[in-house]
């Protein structure tokens, strides 16, 4: 792995402009990995240095109380998801000035990046993805949450398996903004059709997206093609998906999951129960080293290849010349100067022999 200098941004990094913060909730900022609806995402270090996803959210939304509450319960609902697919909430201000969000850091790209880089991936791939992605959701649905924008973006690819980030956050930032009646939340390529009505979600929800999710994975393209949202939705609720562009393979699952009515699809443990019954996969749902395509296993070891947090001092001096005060950003108290421990008088010369000391007992 190559070494890089300290604030030194990898090619899937930017580096933190004038406006981004230096330090969020004890967390140092390091790069920016991106930005969404819901505001910016930053590469951070613990103190401990260890890295981290800090989500900040938009300074618009964060001054919206109904927002806040959201937030607040959202965020408090992730953090009992525990699984081993999802990207785990490791901490949050939601009580913040401006509300913020850490997850564990996951190396490796989108599958909407994947896809977009490389093209469609080979069915033994996207059958473990599915069974991957499917246990997530039986985490996320066991602790009452829908993940309700369940989409290429929202899964990550890391060497051991697929993580499933933004399960039921994401809602908060959608809500605020379609504050109208019959407003639908969601993205419509990958909307179940009670969605689409704005009916109530449940987790066979999820399995439909999972489904449309997994077909674009295989095949390339949206199962109900492009364009407007309202002609997308149209298509979700009133015609059948498109697989032609999907393995024969996969076709039969993928179908059961895309079922119009929610009691038709199969439950999580139904899918992973189908994927390792698939020939395919032969019984085994492990990812191994081959699980993925050369090309994206070279992205993922990329996305692993992090700038190292700087050194405290050297950082330290740095945020005191340099730090932009950004909205919701923490800082540490300054301290006053450490007084300089008196010389100790010297010892008066010993002319007899010293006794032996004991071993010392370091920690």
């Amino acid at each position: 792995m190559t070494t890089r200098r300290p604030g030194a941004a990898a090619p899937h990094l930017q580096a933190p402009a004038a406006d981004d913060p230096r330090e969020v909730g004890g967390y140092r900022v390091v790069a920016r990995l991106g930005s969404g609806g819901m505001g910016r995402v930053y590469l951070a270090h613990t103190p401990g240095g260890r890295p981290v996803a800090l989500k900040v959210v938009r300074p618009e939304l964060a001054g919206d109380p109904d927002f806040r509450l959201r937030f607040a319960r959202e965020v408090a609902s992730a953090q009992r998801i525990h699984g081993l697919y999802t990207a785990q909430v490791v901490d949050s201000g939601a009580d913040a000035p401006t509300p913020w969000l850490a997850t564990a850091y996951v190396p490796g790209p989108s599958l909407q990046q994947a896809v977009n880089t490389y093209g469609p991936l080979p069915p033994r791939t996207v059958l473990l993805l599915v069974a991957g992605i499917a246990e997530a959701l039986q985490e996320i649905h066991r602790a009452g949450v829908v993940h309700r924008d369940l989409k290429p973006a929202n899964v990550l690819i890391a060497a051991d398996g697929p993580r499933v980030i933004d399960f039921g956050i994401a809602h908060t930032a959608h809500a605020s903004a379609l504050t109208g009646a019959g407003l639908r939340v969601g993205t419509p390529a990958f909307m179940a059709p009670e969605q689409a009505l704005g009916r109530p979600t449940l987790p066979a929800t999820d399995v439909f997206a999972l489904g449309a999710l997994a077909a674009y994975v295989a095949g390339g393209a949206p199962v109900f093609g492009e364009g407007p949202d309202s002609t997308v939705l149209y298509r979700v609720v009133h015609e059948e998906p498109d697989l032609g562009r999907v393995p024969a393979e996969l076709r039969e699952l993928l179908w059961h999951c895309l079922a119009k009515d929610p009691e038709r699809r199969p439950a999580t443990a139904r899918v992973i129960e189908a994927v390792r019954d698939h020939p395919a996969v032969g019984g085994r749902l492990h990812f191994a080293d081959d699980w993925l395509p050369h090309e994206v296993t070279t992205e993922v070891r990329r996305h692993a290849d992090l700038p190292a947090p700087p050194a405290t001092a050297l950082a330290t001096a740095f945020d005191a010349a340099h730090t932009v005060a950004a909205p919701g950003a923490a800082h540490a108290p300054s301290l006053p100067p450490r007084t300089p421990a008196p010389e100790p008088a010297p010892e008066p010369a010993v002319t007899a022999e010293p006794p032996v000391r004991g071993r010392g007992r370091g920690r």
